[in-house]
């Protein structure tokens, strides 16, 4: 077995381990009490956006991320950079411990200018490795907002899909060779598969990267296989939160390069190189280990970040054992 590459989902710890300063947290409040501009925080997120980029290729990752630092969440970063979307109260992030601000649609969405290009920029420009974007999907961002303007979800995911597209042929044009979208909101809402295939064409139009969509949180149970007729090249899958896909993705041929996304990242467990070796190679039974994409469950941003960086060594190290190298 050998060709199995690392990557991440996402975000990544922001607040260093102690006793560094946690550069990113003080400078939010001082935003908050006014004694920084805005221009200062987006410093020093440029600032803790490379260094966390460092840590990811430090540990051996192959396909990195910005780390999200400079989202306050996975969704009101694009809600907030998109016409029509007003941002309310409080709101619980699927079955997480973690809160958002819920997004209103209170007018007509529409893109108005890229929302994440100059951060793949940068990212890219201060990365040693491959950086690819993540987007975050048209029908999680409708499942998780409020719709007081559209009045169906079948019209509000597709305006969103409509819009994302331009966000996505931006992305491309600046030279992502692939984009990510993540979709967990489709594990909520399996009934609504026929709208996410459409809003799906809709989305990928004309987008010539390499199209990787993420669902997390759960299992592909009435997904699956209809799921590999969408428009992408890579499915990402969560068998930490979803230990039903192994036996689900053995019941038709997976036709797509595979996301295994296996360590946990919702634990402070270190998983050992063995683990995730085996792991590894029982995934490779599923999709040709050229095209399979080793990563966490999902997002490590809630992880201490020595954890979040010790379980990358521990990827890295397990997929080099997979590949028939030493740990």
């Amino acid at each position: 077995m050998h060709g199995v590459k690392t990557t991440v989902i996402g975000s990544y710890p922001k607040i260093p381990d102690p006793p560094a300063p946690g550069r990113w947290r003080s400078s939010v409040e001082k935003l908050q009490r006014g004694e920084i501009t805005r221009e200062d925080l987006h410093r020093v997120e440029d600032e803790v956006t490379a260094e966390v980029l460092h840590e990811q290729a430090d540990a051996g990752v192959d396909l990195l991320t910005d780390g999200q630092i400079r989202w306050d969440d996975g969704f009101t970063y694009f809600a907030r950079g998109l016409n029509g979307f007003t941002i309310n109260g409080l709101q619980r992030y699927f079955d997480t411990n973690v809160y958002y601000r819920q997004p209103v649609a209170t007018a007509e969405v529409s893109w108005r200018g890229p929302i994440t290009v100059a951060d793949y920029q940068f990212a890219a420009s201060h990365s040693t490795r491959p950086v690819k974007p993540v987007v975050t999907g048209p029908f999680t961002l409708a499942v998780l907002s409020k719709d007081e303007f559209y009045g169906t979800l079948d019209q509000f995911v597709m305006a969103l899909a409509a819009a994302l597209n331009k966000e996505l042929r931006a992305l491309a044009a600046a030279g992502a060779a692939v984009i990510q979208v993540d979709e967990p909101g489709l594990l909520t809402r399996r009934d609504q598969f026929p709208l996410f295939r459409r809003a799906s064409e809709a989305l990928w139009d004309g987008i010539t990267a390499t199209r990787a969509l993420y669902t997390y949180f759960g299992h592909l149970d009435g997904l699956y296989p209809a799921i590999l007729d969408l428009p992408v090249d890579v499915i990402g899958v969560d068998f930490v939160a979803g230990p039903r896909n192994w036996e689900l993705l053995r019941k038709a041929r997976f036709t797509k390069a595979l996301g295994a996304g296996l360590l946990d990242a919702r634990n402070t467990r270190l998983e050992s190189p063995d683990e995730i070796a085996a792991q590894s190679r029982k995934a490779a039974e599923i999709a040709p280990a050229e095209t399979l994409q080793v990563g966490p469950s999902a997002g490590l941003e809630f992880l201490p970040r020595r954890v979040a960086r010790r379980k990358l060594e521990a990827l890295v190290s397990g997929v080099r054992l997979a590949n028939g190298g030493a740990a």
